[in-house]
């Protein structure tokens, strides 16, 4: 049987989700959030500034690292946004300006945007016929493309940039000829990637759209609109090589020291948009990079020492595409096959509908007991199960046959790879019933596949 001293460590505290401190978990995604983190991004080395903040609360916890000074490196490519973006529109004949766009705010430049200047640049905006019929007619196709797109900037929905996919060939490459995309979307949701465009690709938010714009091909024939002219300047870096990392700590086993619980969350954000523009990245992701601390902070305290070695890790690029997890995966710093479990913690910071688990269906013994600690001691209103989905840092474990759990939070507030993603906007409403959760989960986990005697 399981001796009562190993009992009392890993199941002494287990339906107190009382024991993380709160306080300290909103001033720790105060700090990951502030301007002084420039996004967690790879401008003005954000990243590497919230990776040294984290290496200190390592060391405060005395949890030994799994490489030198916890920091395994790794490199990828990203596209940058470092300084002056600005971006006006005009119309009609006397080319009248429209109030200044804000980035951020009324626009984005897309993951892929290249850069340069425009001034004064005819923006034409698509006709929606294009997608409505084909174009049969060799006039009229032939029309479309003498069009000079080169030398003119090209207005579209969302909707329409979908739909270019299924455009023929020669009319698709035309388009993509243009110099600028303008595409008009419902909510500006910022992300990364490893390419550049040839053309300057904005987002602009579809209630600052004209009221009328100039069709560059119609069907029919159409009274003249108004006509619109962009003039932008945009900076693009397009970051080769740029090394950054993950981090990696544990906590050694009281009884199996060779088994390992694992427990995870990517501290790296967007990072900036121009010189004045960031995106704070509270709930995605300081908010699991806190409670992933909590427990750390936890399971540190000498009378809950884990029957099983707990790892913590914090990646690096998981908004350029699961980068750091990827490379952790591919370059583990502990064997893979000792991982009895792995619990991925993001978008934590919410909570008054409770959380989803993904994986929830993958692993379901799993997710009922899950379902059974919150039942029994009430700490999320619901839980909800998705099935497998590559949308955070568990996806690669998962694909290389490691059991893993994603958990975030529903409810709250709806900002989401945007600048409206601050501290002030998480209620943290299930922030302590998470915390107990996963720390009951872990527990059970720890205590359970201890040896017998």
């Amino acid at each position: 049987m399981v001796p009562l001293v190993l009992l009392v460590a890993t199941l002494g505290t287990s339906h107190r989700a009382e024991a993380q401190d709160l306080p300290r978990a909103r001033r720790t995604i105060e700090t990951l959030a502030s301007r002084q983190m420039h996004g967690r991004g790879y401008v003005q080395q954000g990243e590497h500034k919230a990776a040294a903040y984290l290496r200190k609360r390592l060391r405060e916890l005395q949890l030994a690292p799994l490489a030198p000074d916890y920091t395994q490196p790794f490199m990828l490519d990203v596209n940058t946004f470092p300084g002056e973006m600005r971006v006006h529109m005009a119309f009609g004949d006397k080319r009248q300006q429209l109030p200044a766009a804000k980035p951020g705010r009324d626009y984005i430049m897309t993951a892929t945007s290249g850069g340069g200047s425009i001034n004064d640049m005819p923006l034409l905006t698509l006709d929606t016929a294009v997608f409505a019929r084909p174009l049969q007619n060799t006039a009229s196709q032939q029309r479309l493309l003498e069009l000079p797109l080169k030398q003119q900037a090209l207005l579209l929905t969302a909707r329409d940039q979908a739909r270019l996919p299924g455009l023929p060939a020669t009319l698709r490459q035309h388009l993509e000829s243009a110099a600028a995309w303008v595409t008009l979307v419902p909510k500006l949701t910022a992300s990364l990637a490893p390419t550049q465009s040839p053309r300057m690709e904005i987002e602009l938010l579809a209630p600052a759209k004209p009221t009328a714009g100039t069709a560059i091909f119609c069907a029919t024939p159409a009274p003249a609109p108004t006509k619109l002219w962009l003039t932008a300047t945009v900076d693009v870096h397009l970051q080769r090589n740029y090394q950054t990392q993950n981090l990696a700590a544990v906590i050694r086993g009281t009884a199996q020291a060779d088994s390992l619980l694992v427990v995870t969350a990517h501290y790296d954000h967007l990072g900036t948009m121009g010189r004045h523009t960031y995106f704070p990245g509270a709930n995605d992701n300081a908010s699991g990079v806190a409670l992933l601390l909590e427990l750390a902070a936890h399971y540190a305290r000498p009378e809950n020492r884990p029957a099983y070695s707990v790892v913590f890790l914090l990646f690096g690029a998981e908004e350029a595409g699961l980068v750091g997890s990827r490379y952790f995966v591919a370059h583990p710093l502990v064997p893979l096959n000792r991982i009895k479990f792995l619990v991925n913690l993001d978008l934590l910071g919410t909570g008054e509908q409770g959380a989803t688990v993904v994986n929830g269906r993958v692993h379901e013994a799993a997710y009922q007991r899950l379902v059974q600690l919150n039942e029994a001691h009430h700490y999320l209103p619901a839980l909800g199960a998705r099935s497998r989905a590559a949308n955070s840092d568990h996806y690669p474990f998962s694909e290389a046959g490691v059991p893993a759990f994603f958990l975030y939070t529903r409810g709250g507030s709806p900002a989401y790879h945007d600048v409206n993603d601050r501290p002030e906007a998480l209620s943290l409403a299930g922030f302590a019933g998470a915390f107990g959760l996963v720390r009951d989960f872990l527990n059970e986990l720890g205590a359970t596949q201890a040896p017998k005697k």
